[in-house]
């Protein structure tokens, strides 16, 4: 199996980068052949949290994925190969509980939207992160493989403020159903909905209200923390960030810069140590402003995750 880290951008409106056009041009497959879904020995049905994609519902998917993260397969289901892969990730996918929605194209079905994703050969599977789409990879790969792969897109989504849940197809056999999910606060809501159509201004003094009204509501702390990460990054030239760094390792503010860039790309590790690393030898201000940018970034990456003690203890060494 190939596969890519996610690296999706700064987040944006939610209109798709990406239109139903032209076609795929696909080999006549001669592989051994599956059922189609639902018949023994072949895929499930769509239902739960996978449903089947084509023109009428792919531009409405390609909205929802600023709420919650999509990952398409591309296949055709008749293909045992693709088979077995679309059933390992409908069975992840309900595993989620809604922390992505599998969406599935036959690329035989439906040749115009597999062609919006620029593909020449299935199975492929690709996600998409507020209208972003990010390939993952393409052909057959084990259910390890697979998770792992799974979490990098979670990942990459949380950092990106995509944390929705997607909602699921009424349960059948007598499972219960979901607990629906709860609705934002007020001001919670109003900084989500700024940030919908990238008014980050707005965004941040949302949640700067509801710090004011309640300076122990971590969440609005979390979500001030990123939309001033997606602030900084907004219309930073990443290949100019990193060579200024590079340029100059010893400055602060171009450490600063990568710190940021590193984060939004999910290097978790990588922005902490740029930061820590230029703590000892820093002058007072430089000393400063790193502590500030890691208390923030610490909220970004959410203050339980173990990177983040890591990290704080280290910077507790430095200072103290």
């Amino acid at each position: 199996m190939s596969s890519a880290t996610p690296q999706p951008g700064p987040a944006r409106s939610a209109q798709p980068e990406f239109a139903v056009r032209g076609a795929v041009d696909l080999s006549a497959l001669t592989r051994p052949q599956a059922p189609p879904p639902g018949e023994p020995g072949g895929a499930p049905e769509a239902g739960g949290f996978v449903v089947d994609v084509s023109e009428a519902n792919f531009e409405q998917l390609v909205r929802d994925s600023a709420t919650y993260p999509v990952v398409i397969l591309l296949w055709i289901p008749t293909d045992k190969a693709n088979a077995d892969l679309g059933a390992t990730l409908g069975r992840l996918a309900q595993e989620y509980g809604g922390r992505f929605l599998l969406g599935r194209v036959d690329a035989q079905a439906s040749p115009q939207v597999a062609a919006a994703f620029q593909v020449q050969g299935v199975p492929t599977v690709v996600a998409v992160l507020q209208g972003q789409p990010l390939p993952l990879f393409q052909g057959a790969a084990d259910e390890q493989q697979i998770r792992s792969v799974l979490d990098q897109v979670l990942a990459a989504a949380e950092q990106n403020g995509v944390t929705g849940r997607a909602p699921g197809a009424a349960p059948t056999d007598g499972e219960p159903a979901p607990e629906p999910e709860q609705p934002l606060p007020p001001l919670h809501q109003e900084a989500y909905d700024a940030i919908e159509r990238d008014d980050l201004g707005a965004a941040a003094a949302a949640y700067e209200k509801a710090l004011r009204q309640d300076p122990k509501d971590a969440d609005a702390a979390a979500g001030l923390a990123q939309v001033h990460l997606m602030q900084r990054t907004h219309d930073a030239d990443l290949a100019a960030v990193r060579q200024a760094a590079a340029d100059a390792p010893a400055d602060v503010d171009a450490a600063l810069a990568v710190a940021d860039v590193d984060m939004l790309g999910g290097k978790v590790d990588d922005a902490f140590a740029r930061l820590l690393d230029l703590l000892p030898d820093a002058d007072a201000d430089g000393k400063e402003k790193l502590r500030v940018r890691l208390l923030e970034l610490f909220e970004v990456a959410g203050t339980t995750d173990p990177r983040v003690n890591k990290a704080r203890r280290r910077l507790s060494l430095y200072l103290y």
